[in-house]
């Protein structure tokens, strides 16, 4: 029986209908319920990431703009005044445990360019190691059409893949995923666990009928082929009762998609396959802290050629020149060139600016 115990870091989503409803507006009763159970996982040392829809729903409810689809600008407009109440409302029910929340807002972009991607992960990283839940969602206030994801499920497992998440829940307005719609076909059948998307479950797959939620089954499939690549496991939940964390905690009926690798695994299989912009070469010392599991320091650099910005991949080679690994450089080939040899603390006096202690994380490395 599949439950979150052994999770080390869950990523949640929220969908809109969950969350707010059409007539009275945000679910209070519900959204304590989930905090109660956020506070069960992570006081077993659990990192919760949340991604939650529901600024436009509410942003729209305030302005008395319709139910209906609504003008980009408006959705961008109800964005604006709605996120300020999401993030309150967060704030307050996580609160009373001691949970500090942060609001991260992205996009597209965010994931497909590099930088960006690094910053996003940098960021989180740092918001766990400090225990603050992040609360995740989509910037609609400046995303448009190209450069939206458009749903929050694949938002849920682009953000999973970024802070390398093991498991990763989508709670829906159905227990998981079915041959035909349920809602309309009482013999439907459903699935507890689904090793391979296959081209036949993606036939099986439905739409969205909630006026709210953008999502449904083809996206939640999406979804699972995101997460389960990247080593992340999913399940598609009922997320409608209260505390419907704690039942999928508690093994509650739901669909398991399963993880074709595990995360770090699959993070060093895309670095590895990554084209280098530029050479750095590392000193003896280097070398054999890079080959224990360290990062790579300033310090231990003797020479940078080619040129890179922060992000790319650069190949990293000993002092007789052979290839010792591949890895994301935090800084430019120009900022390299300057803090070469330099040890951590001397940095911001070189370049004018605080600098980052690393020049390639270990995360961000194969050796």
């Amino acid at each position: 029986m599949a439950t979150l115990k052994l999770t080390k870091r869950l990523v949640v989503k929220i969908g809109s209908a969950l969350l707010v409803d059409q007539v009275t507006g945000l679910r209070i009763s519900w959204l304590r319920s989930l905090a109660t159970d956020v506070a069960m996982i992570r006081a077993r040392g659990t990192d919760v990431i949340l991604v939650s829809s529901g600024s436009i729903a509410l942003g729209r409810g305030v302005l008395g703009l319709p139910q209906s689809e609504l003008a980009l600008e408006q959705s961008q407009a109800a964005a604006a005044v709605g996120q300020i109440r999401l993030a309150r409302a967060y704030e307050e029910a996580l609160s009373p445990y001691g949970i500090t929340t942060a609001q991260v807002l992205v996009t597209l972009e965010d994931s497909k360019d590099r930088r960006r991607y690094l910053n996003s992960r940098a960021t989180m990283e740092t918001l766990l190691s400090l225990g603050v839940t992040p609360i995740v969602n989509e910037n609609d206030t400046v995303a448009t059409d190209e450069i939206r994801y458009g749903d929050n499920d694949r938002l849920a497992a682009q953000v999973a893949v970024t802070i390398g998440a093991d498991c990763l829940v989508l709670l829906s307005d159905v227990d998981g995923f079915y041959s035909d719609n349920p809602h309309t076909n009482s013999i439907a059948q459903h699935y507890d666990i689904i090793e391979k998307i296959t081209p036949d479950i993606e036939r099986q797959a439905g739409d969205a009928e909630s006026g709210l939620s953008k999502g449904g089954m083809k996206t939640k499939l999406m979804a699972a082929k995101i997460a389960t690549d990247a080593g992340c496991r999913m399940a598609i939940a009922l997320g409608t009762p209260l505390n419907s964390l704690k039942k999928v905690d508690d093994g509650a009926r739901c669909t398991w998609f399963t993880a074709q690798t595990n995360p770090q695994a699959a993070r060093k299989r895309w670095i590895a396959a990554m084209k280098p912009h530029g050479d750095i070469t590392v000193d003896d010392g280097a070398q054999t802290a890079l080959k224990s599991g360290r990062s790579l320091l300033p310090i231990g650099i003797t020479i940078t050629t080619g040129t890179y910005q922060r992000g790319d991949p650069v190949a990293i080679l000993t002092t007789r020149g052979e290839r010792l690994g591949l890895g994301l450089s935090r800084y430019s080939s120009d900022e390299a060139e300057v803090i070469k040899g330099l040890s951590s603390q001397d940095i911001c006096s070189v370049l004018g600016y605080e600098g980052r202690g690393v020049f390639i994380h270990r995360d961000d490395m194969v050796i």
